[in-house]
Protein backbone atom coordinates (compact mmCIF):
# COMPACT_ATOMS: atom_id res chain seq x y z
CA UNK A 1 0.00 0.00 0.00
CA UNK A 2 1.50 3.18 -1.24
CA UNK A 3 1.65 5.35 2.11
CA UNK A 4 2.32 8.74 0.32
CA UNK A 5 -1.02 7.72 -1.77
CA UNK A 6 -3.03 7.02 1.71
CA UNK A 7 -1.99 10.01 3.51
CA UNK A 8 -2.63 12.39 0.72
CA UNK A 9 -6.19 10.71 0.80
CA UNK A 10 -6.80 11.05 3.84
CA UNK A 11 -5.95 15.12 3.11
CA UNK A 12 -7.97 15.38 0.21
CA UNK A 13 -11.32 14.00 2.75
CA UNK A 14 -10.12 16.13 5.73
CA UNK A 15 -10.42 19.03 3.51
CA UNK A 16 -13.08 18.09 1.61
CA UNK A 17 -15.44 16.73 4.59
CA UNK A 18 -16.61 19.63 6.19
CA UNK A 19 -18.36 21.16 2.96
CA UNK A 20 -20.65 17.00 2.60
CA UNK A 21 -23.29 15.76 3.97
CA UNK A 22 -22.98 11.82 5.91
CA UNK A 23 -23.58 10.28 2.97
CA UNK A 24 -21.21 11.74 0.68
CA UNK A 25 -18.25 11.84 3.04
CA UNK A 26 -18.67 7.73 3.00
CA UNK A 27 -19.33 7.54 -0.42
CA UNK A 28 -16.00 10.28 -1.03
CA UNK A 29 -13.91 7.62 1.82
CA UNK A 30 -15.62 4.22 -0.21
CA UNK A 31 -14.80 5.12 -4.02
CA UNK A 32 -11.00 6.25 -2.35
CA UNK A 33 -11.16 2.65 -0.64
CA UNK A 34 -11.89 0.96 -4.28
CA UNK A 35 -9.24 2.80 -5.70
CA UNK A 36 -6.78 1.58 -3.22
CA UNK A 37 -7.60 -2.03 -3.77
CA UNK A 38 -7.14 -4.76 -1.27
CA UNK A 39 -6.37 -3.02 2.28
CA UNK A 40 -7.69 0.15 0.83
CA UNK A 41 -10.43 0.22 3.87
CA UNK A 42 -8.31 -0.47 7.27
CA UNK A 43 -5.62 1.75 5.47
CA UNK A 44 -8.19 4.85 5.31
CA UNK A 45 -9.58 4.14 8.43
CA UNK A 46 -6.00 4.22 10.33
CA UNK A 47 -5.57 7.66 8.31
CA UNK A 48 -9.16 9.39 9.29
CA UNK A 49 -10.00 7.71 11.96
CA UNK A 50 -13.25 6.68 10.48
CA UNK A 51 -14.73 3.27 11.37
CA UNK A 52 -14.40 0.77 8.84
CA UNK A 53 -17.48 -0.57 8.50
CA UNK A 54 -18.22 3.34 7.35
CA UNK A 55 -16.01 3.26 4.83
CA UNK A 56 -17.03 -0.45 3.71
CA UNK A 57 -20.97 0.80 3.61
CA UNK A 58 -19.61 3.92 1.54
CA UNK A 59 -17.39 1.83 -1.33
CA UNK A 60 -20.72 -0.42 -1.50
CA UNK A 61 -22.72 3.15 -1.90
CA UNK A 62 -20.27 4.15 -4.26
CA UNK A 63 -21.17 1.26 -6.74
CA UNK A 64 -24.60 1.44 -6.08
CA UNK A 65 -27.22 4.18 -7.78
CA UNK A 66 -27.27 7.84 -6.52
CA UNK A 67 -29.06 7.69 -3.57
CA UNK A 68 -32.56 10.77 -3.78
CA UNK A 69 -32.16 12.06 -0.72
CA UNK A 70 -29.99 11.60 2.28
CA UNK A 71 -30.32 11.65 6.62
CA UNK A 72 -32.19 14.43 7.64
CA UNK A 73 -31.02 17.36 9.43
CA UNK A 74 -30.08 16.45 12.97
CA UNK A 75 -30.58 12.62 12.70
CA UNK A 76 -29.32 9.70 14.02
CA UNK A 77 -27.49 9.18 17.28
CA UNK A 78 -25.84 12.02 19.28
CA UNK A 79 -21.71 12.37 19.25
CA UNK A 80 -20.67 10.22 22.26
CA UNK A 81 -19.07 13.15 23.26
CA UNK A 82 -21.84 14.98 23.79
CA UNK A 83 -23.68 12.26 25.46
CA UNK A 84 -20.69 11.99 27.49
CA UNK A 85 -19.68 14.83 29.16
CA UNK A 86 -16.86 14.05 30.88
CA UNK A 87 -15.29 12.10 28.14
CA UNK A 88 -13.57 14.60 26.32
CA UNK A 89 -11.93 16.10 29.48
CA UNK A 90 -10.82 12.79 30.75
CA UNK A 91 -8.86 12.01 27.05
CA UNK A 92 -6.82 15.24 27.22
CA UNK A 93 -6.23 14.29 30.68
CA UNK A 94 -4.87 11.07 29.52
CA UNK A 95 -2.75 12.74 26.31
CA UNK A 96 -1.52 15.50 28.85
CA UNK A 97 1.41 13.36 30.16
CA UNK A 98 2.24 11.55 26.89
CA UNK A 99 2.03 14.56 24.51
CA UNK A 100 4.82 16.52 23.20
CA UNK A 101 3.01 19.51 21.40
CA UNK A 102 2.95 23.52 21.58
CA UNK A 103 -0.37 25.49 21.40
CA UNK A 104 0.45 26.70 18.25
CA UNK A 105 0.43 23.15 16.93
CA UNK A 106 3.73 22.83 15.13
CA UNK A 107 4.46 19.26 16.48
CA UNK A 108 1.80 17.70 18.34
CA UNK A 109 1.51 13.87 18.70
CA UNK A 110 0.39 11.04 21.25
CA UNK A 111 2.61 8.25 21.52
CA UNK A 112 -0.53 6.42 22.92
CA UNK A 113 -2.78 3.96 21.09
CA UNK A 114 -5.63 4.24 20.33
CA UNK A 115 -6.63 1.22 21.64
CA UNK A 116 -4.86 1.41 25.19
CA UNK A 117 -6.53 5.30 25.27
CA UNK A 118 -9.98 3.41 24.68
CA UNK A 119 -8.91 1.26 27.56
CA UNK A 120 -7.71 3.59 29.66
CA UNK A 121 -11.13 5.63 29.38
CA UNK A 122 -12.79 2.68 30.17
CA UNK A 123 -11.38 1.94 33.76
CA UNK A 124 -12.58 5.84 33.86
CA UNK A 125 -16.13 4.86 33.57
CA UNK A 126 -16.18 5.57 29.65
CA UNK A 127 -17.55 3.14 27.31
CA UNK A 128 -15.76 4.21 24.11
CA UNK A 129 -14.48 2.56 21.00
CA UNK A 130 -10.52 2.89 19.50
CA UNK A 131 -12.40 3.84 16.38
CA UNK A 132 -14.31 6.85 18.56
CA UNK A 133 -10.98 7.87 20.20
CA UNK A 134 -9.81 8.08 16.96
CA UNK A 135 -11.84 10.41 15.52
CA UNK A 136 -11.80 12.64 18.55
CA UNK A 137 -8.03 13.01 18.27
CA UNK A 138 -8.20 13.80 14.72
CA UNK A 139 -10.86 16.96 15.58
CA UNK A 140 -8.66 17.79 18.68
CA UNK A 141 -5.38 18.29 15.89
CA UNK A 142 -3.28 15.28 16.32
CA UNK A 143 -0.93 14.36 14.06
CA UNK A 144 -2.41 10.95 12.20
CA UNK A 145 1.08 9.62 12.28
CA UNK A 146 1.00 8.98 15.63
CA UNK A 147 -1.42 6.64 15.61
CA UNK A 148 0.28 4.01 13.31
CA UNK A 149 3.59 4.72 15.12
CA UNK A 150 2.85 2.93 18.16
CA UNK A 151 5.26 -0.05 18.13
CA UNK A 152 7.90 2.51 18.64
CA UNK A 153 6.88 2.67 21.97
CA UNK A 154 9.49 -0.04 22.02
CA UNK A 155 12.18 1.90 20.92
CA UNK A 156 14.93 4.02 23.04
CA UNK A 157 13.88 4.44 26.49
CA UNK A 158 14.61 8.47 26.02
CA UNK A 159 12.95 8.90 22.74
CA UNK A 160 9.50 10.09 24.39
CA UNK A 161 11.51 12.58 26.29
CA UNK A 162 13.56 13.61 23.21
CA UNK A 163 10.40 14.61 21.29
CA UNK A 164 9.27 16.73 24.45
CA UNK A 165 12.71 18.47 24.20
CA UNK A 166 12.63 19.22 20.07
CA UNK A 167 8.70 20.47 20.87
CA UNK A 168 9.77 22.69 23.97
CA UNK A 169 13.05 23.78 21.32
CA UNK A 170 10.53 24.27 18.33
CA UNK A 171 8.03 26.95 20.30
CA UNK A 172 10.47 28.38 21.68
CA UNK A 173 12.11 28.98 18.58
CA UNK A 174 9.34 30.05 16.43
CA UNK A 175 8.35 32.37 18.93
CA UNK A 176 10.75 34.43 19.11
CA UNK A 177 10.82 34.36 15.13
CA UNK A 178 13.89 32.51 14.92
CA UNK A 179 14.16 29.47 11.77
CA UNK A 180 13.45 26.14 12.12
CA UNK A 181 13.90 23.79 9.24
CA UNK A 182 13.13 19.92 9.11
CA UNK A 183 15.49 18.50 6.78
CA UNK A 184 16.48 14.69 5.03
CA UNK A 185 17.38 13.17 1.85
CA UNK A 186 14.56 11.78 -0.49
CA UNK A 187 15.29 8.40 -1.69
CA UNK A 188 17.66 8.38 -4.11
CA UNK A 189 15.85 7.97 -8.35
CA UNK A 190 17.29 6.90 -11.41
CA UNK A 191 17.24 9.33 -13.96
CA UNK A 192 16.38 7.86 -17.45
CA UNK A 193 12.58 6.56 -19.28
CA UNK A 194 12.26 4.19 -16.29
CA UNK A 195 9.02 3.36 -14.78
CA UNK A 196 8.20 5.48 -11.65
CA UNK A 197 5.57 3.65 -8.96
CA UNK A 198 1.92 4.87 -9.36
CA UNK A 199 -1.22 5.45 -11.59
CA UNK A 200 -2.60 8.34 -13.39
CA UNK A 201 -5.36 9.13 -15.77
CA UNK A 202 -4.35 8.48 -19.18
CA UNK A 203 -6.59 7.38 -22.41
CA UNK A 204 -7.81 3.48 -22.47
CA UNK A 205 -4.95 1.54 -23.56
CA UNK A 206 -2.26 4.49 -23.63
CA UNK A 207 0.31 4.23 -21.22
CA UNK A 208 3.67 5.18 -21.07
CA UNK A 209 6.21 3.26 -21.99
CA UNK A 210 9.18 2.65 -20.23
CA UNK A 211 12.33 0.69 -20.22
CA UNK A 212 11.49 -3.05 -19.67
CA UNK A 213 14.40 -3.28 -17.10
CA UNK A 214 15.72 -0.85 -14.67
CA UNK A 215 18.46 -2.05 -13.02
CA UNK A 216 20.96 0.24 -11.00
CA UNK A 217 24.50 0.41 -12.77
CA UNK A 218 27.16 3.02 -12.25
CA UNK A 219 26.45 4.29 -15.81
CA UNK A 220 22.71 4.98 -14.86
CA UNK A 221 22.30 8.94 -13.90
CA UNK A 222 20.77 9.46 -10.37
CA UNK A 223 18.49 12.20 -8.99
CA UNK A 224 19.47 13.04 -5.36
CA UNK A 225 16.66 15.63 -3.59
CA UNK A 226 17.84 17.10 -0.37
CA UNK A 227 15.28 18.92 1.23
CA UNK A 228 14.87 21.51 4.02
CA UNK A 229 10.95 22.40 4.63
CA UNK A 230 10.60 25.83 7.07
CA UNK A 231 8.45 24.13 9.74
CA UNK A 232 6.71 27.96 10.98
CA UNK A 233 6.17 29.13 7.02
CA UNK A 234 5.23 25.45 5.47
CA UNK A 235 6.84 25.88 2.58
CA UNK A 236 10.69 24.65 1.31
CA UNK A 237 13.72 24.16 -1.16
CA UNK A 238 15.24 21.33 -2.45
CA UNK A 239 18.61 20.90 -3.60
CA UNK A 240 18.86 18.07 -6.74
CA UNK A 241 22.28 16.33 -6.23
CA UNK A 242 24.22 14.50 -9.11
CA UNK A 243 26.90 13.03 -7.53
CA UNK A 244 26.67 11.48 -3.56
CA UNK A 245 24.86 12.30 -0.61
CA UNK A 246 27.30 13.03 1.46
CA UNK A 247 27.01 15.94 4.81
CA UNK A 248 28.93 18.47 2.35
CA UNK A 249 25.88 18.34 0.28
CA UNK A 250 23.61 17.99 3.02
CA UNK A 251 24.69 21.17 4.94
CA UNK A 252 25.32 23.12 1.23
CA UNK A 253 21.50 22.42 0.72
CA UNK A 254 20.57 24.21 3.99
CA UNK A 255 22.86 27.24 3.01
CA UNK A 256 21.20 27.05 -0.35
CA UNK A 257 17.60 27.57 1.41
CA UNK A 258 18.87 30.31 3.41
CA UNK A 259 20.89 32.06 1.08
CA UNK A 260 17.62 32.06 -1.38
CA UNK A 261 14.71 31.78 1.17
CA UNK A 262 16.14 31.71 4.83
CA UNK A 263 18.08 35.14 4.88
CA UNK A 264 15.43 37.70 3.14
CA UNK A 265 12.50 35.91 5.48
CA UNK A 266 14.60 36.05 8.75
CA UNK A 267 17.04 39.27 8.57
CA UNK A 268 17.34 39.30 12.58
CA UNK A 269 18.06 35.68 12.96
CA UNK A 270 20.96 34.88 15.25
CA UNK A 271 19.98 31.23 15.60
CA UNK A 272 19.04 28.24 12.89
CA UNK A 273 17.23 25.09 14.92
CA UNK A 274 17.76 21.91 12.57
CA UNK A 275 15.49 18.76 13.33
CA UNK A 276 17.04 15.86 11.55
CA UNK A 277 16.92 12.34 11.81
CA UNK A 278 19.72 10.27 12.97
CA UNK A 279 21.49 8.73 10.14
CA UNK A 280 22.81 9.08 6.60
CA UNK A 281 24.03 12.14 5.53
CA UNK A 282 22.96 14.25 8.54
CA UNK A 283 24.16 11.16 11.21
CA UNK A 284 24.18 11.62 14.68
CA UNK A 285 27.42 9.89 15.07
CA UNK A 286 29.35 11.04 12.26
CA UNK A 287 31.58 13.99 12.31
CA UNK A 288 31.57 15.03 8.71
CA UNK A 289 28.10 16.40 9.14
CA UNK A 290 28.96 18.46 12.43
CA UNK A 291 32.16 19.89 10.92
CA UNK A 292 30.54 21.23 7.23
CA UNK A 293 27.53 22.86 9.98
CA UNK A 294 30.56 24.40 11.89
CA UNK A 295 31.60 25.81 7.73
CA UNK A 296 27.98 26.68 7.88
CA UNK A 297 28.14 28.56 10.94
CA UNK A 298 31.29 30.55 9.94
CA UNK A 299 29.33 31.56 6.72
CA UNK A 300 25.71 32.28 8.51
CA UNK A 301 26.98 33.53 11.54
CA UNK A 302 24.36 31.47 12.86
CA UNK A 303 24.38 29.14 16.09
CA UNK A 304 22.85 25.96 14.41
CA UNK A 305 20.94 23.99 17.10
CA UNK A 306 20.35 20.32 15.79
CA UNK A 307 17.91 18.19 17.58
CA UNK A 308 17.59 14.52 16.13
CA UNK A 309 15.29 12.59 16.18
CA UNK A 310 15.46 9.46 18.45
CA UNK A 311 16.93 6.12 16.31
CA UNK A 312 14.00 4.34 14.48
CA UNK A 313 11.87 7.61 13.92
CA UNK A 314 12.96 9.20 10.79
CA UNK A 315 9.14 8.81 9.88
CA UNK A 316 7.95 11.05 11.85
CA UNK A 317 10.26 13.71 10.49
CA UNK A 318 7.96 16.50 9.59
CA UNK A 319 9.32 17.00 6.11
CA UNK A 320 8.76 13.33 5.39
CA UNK A 321 4.66 14.07 5.12
CA UNK A 322 4.64 17.91 4.95
CA UNK A 323 6.88 17.89 1.83
CA UNK A 324 8.18 14.28 0.60
CA UNK A 325 4.56 12.66 0.13
CA UNK A 326 3.33 15.50 -1.62
CA UNK A 327 6.81 15.25 -4.17
CA UNK A 328 6.35 11.89 -4.59
CA UNK A 329 2.48 12.11 -5.49
CA UNK A 330 2.87 15.08 -7.59
CA UNK A 331 5.11 12.58 -10.06
CA UNK A 332 3.98 9.57 -9.74
CA UNK A 333 4.02 7.34 -12.28
CA UNK A 334 6.36 9.95 -14.23
CA UNK A 335 9.50 8.54 -15.95
CA UNK A 336 11.84 11.09 -14.76
CA UNK A 337 13.52 11.12 -18.28
CA UNK A 338 16.23 14.16 -16.82
CA UNK A 339 17.63 15.93 -13.79
CA UNK A 340 15.62 18.93 -15.76
CA UNK A 341 12.31 17.24 -15.29
CA UNK A 342 12.99 16.07 -11.41
CA UNK A 343 13.68 19.82 -10.85
CA UNK A 344 10.54 20.90 -12.95
CA UNK A 345 8.25 18.38 -11.27
CA UNK A 346 9.45 19.12 -7.64
CA UNK A 347 8.70 22.81 -8.38
CA UNK A 348 5.13 22.40 -9.85
CA UNK A 349 4.64 20.92 -6.02
CA UNK A 350 1.88 22.43 -4.11
CA UNK A 351 -1.11 21.71 -2.01
CA UNK A 352 -4.25 23.50 -0.87
CA UNK A 353 -2.55 24.14 2.48
CA UNK A 354 -0.12 26.65 0.78
CA UNK A 355 3.15 24.81 0.32
CA UNK A 356 5.51 25.63 -2.31
CA UNK A 357 8.85 24.40 -3.21
CA UNK A 358 11.43 25.83 -5.04
CA UNK A 359 14.03 23.47 -6.36
CA UNK A 360 17.35 23.89 -8.31
CA UNK A 361 19.89 21.19 -9.67
CA UNK A 362 23.20 21.31 -7.68
CA UNK A 363 26.19 19.28 -10.59
CA UNK A 364 29.20 20.07 -8.13
CA UNK A 365 30.80 16.73 -7.15
CA UNK A 366 30.54 15.86 -3.22
CA UNK A 367 33.27 13.35 -2.68
CA UNK A 368 33.02 11.14 -0.02
CA UNK A 369 35.45 9.66 2.44
CA UNK A 370 36.27 12.89 4.73
CA UNK A 371 38.65 12.44 7.55
CA UNK A 372 39.60 13.98 11.01
CA UNK A 373 41.95 14.66 13.07
CA UNK A 374 41.58 13.96 17.17
CA UNK A 375 42.89 17.18 17.64
CA UNK A 376 40.71 18.70 14.38
CA UNK A 377 37.78 17.29 16.44
CA UNK A 378 38.75 18.74 19.60
CA UNK A 379 38.78 22.58 18.12
CA UNK A 380 35.39 22.53 16.74
CA UNK A 381 33.13 24.71 18.12
CA UNK A 382 30.53 21.93 18.99
CA UNK A 383 28.79 22.54 23.00
CA UNK A 384 26.87 19.25 23.82
CA UNK A 385 23.49 19.10 25.42
CA UNK A 386 23.36 18.09 29.28
CA UNK A 387 20.73 15.42 28.00
CA UNK A 388 21.80 12.91 25.19
CA UNK A 389 24.73 15.01 23.42
CA UNK A 390 24.84 12.97 20.74
CA UNK A 391 21.13 13.64 19.46
CA UNK A 392 21.48 17.61 20.71
CA UNK A 393 24.13 19.45 19.85
CA UNK A 394 25.02 23.64 19.39
CA UNK A 395 27.62 24.64 16.69
CA UNK A 396 28.86 27.96 17.80
CA UNK A 397 29.82 30.91 15.21
CA UNK A 398 33.14 32.25 15.41
CA UNK A 399 32.95 35.15 17.65
CA UNK A 400 30.22 33.80 19.49
CA UNK A 401 31.20 33.74 23.26
CA UNK A 402 31.32 30.67 23.62
CA UNK A 403 33.72 29.44 20.28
Amino acid sequence: MDAALVEGLAGVYEVAAPHLDERQRRVVLGAAAGRLGHGGVSALARATGVARNTIARGERDAAGEPAGRVRAAGAGRPRLADRDGGLEADLRGLLDPDTAGDPERFLLWTTLSTRALARRLGELGHKVSQSTVGRMLNAMGYSLQANQKTSLKSGHPDQDAQFRRIDRLVAARVGAGEPVVSVDTKKKELVGNYKNGGREWSPAGRPWLVEAHDFPSPDVPRALPHGVYDIAAGDGWVSVGTDHDTSEFAAATIGAWWREMGRARYPAARTLLICADGGGSNSARGWAWKFELAKLAAATGLEITVAHLPPGTSKWNKIEHRMFSFISMNWRAKPLVSHEVVVKLISSTTTAAGLTIRCQLDTRPYPTGAKYTDSAKAALPLVRDDFHGDWNYTITPPGNPES
